[in-house]
């Protein structure tokens, strides 16, 4: 397994960290985001759109998130998706901007979220452990099969050790910011 072998496996590693950034930034918070919205996807023009592909997103106020839909008829669309996201945010038009207001999070919904990010990052953390596991199965055959030594099949073992170490680090990090993000009211 050649260095650029330990780099894939470290791509992959970092793709898991990757999806657990996206999940946990769409977790609401009790303050805007305009992360919040990432996930949207709209019925529009015959496909499914990303919201940001219909309209522009803004934070005009710390508990209030603007939506300018740029198209007149796609405004009921957006809103009709908003809704069907489950975000629990009431849309309010005018015109072609769509309000959204982020209300308070009580103590029970804070503690719901938080157990949410913490199944986000196990399963981040699985999704490592299978690319370290992936990593140290082509080395028992890459040695198996005599295309490296004993030696090198142990130094490359620790490189892997060392990247999903430090990549479960990684993920331990981005959920306590998160939990302290939420929690804090």
């Amino acid at each position: 397994m050649a260095g650029s072998d330990i780099n894939e496996l470290k791509r992959r590693m970092q793709g898991a960290i990757g999806v657990l950034k996206t999940e946990l930034n769409g977790l609401r918070t009790g303050r805007a985001s305009a992360h919040l919205l990432d996930p949207i996807h709209v019925d529009a023009y015959g496909q499914s759109m990303a919201l940001n592909q219909l309209a522009t997103v803004s934070i005009p106020q710390p508990r209030m998130i603007s939506v300018q839909v740029w198209d007149r008829s796609m405004v009921n669309a957006v809103e009709k998706a908003i809704m069907a996201a489950n975000l629990g945010l009431t849309p309010s038009s005018e015109g072609q901007v769509i309000h959204l207001r982020i209300p308070e999070l009580n103590e029970e919904r804070r503690r719901e979220l938080v157990k949410v990010a913490h199944k986000y990052a196990e399963t981040a953390k699985v999704a490592v452990r299978h690319v370290r596991r992936d990593g140290m199965d082509a080395l028992k055959k890459m040695e198996k099969d005599h295309q490296i030594s004993q030696d090198d099949h142990k130094r490359m073992d620790g490189e892997v050790q060392k990247a999903t170490d430090q990549a479960i680090i990684d993920i331990d990090h981005m959920l306590a910011t998160k939990e302290k993000e939420i929690m804090t009211v």
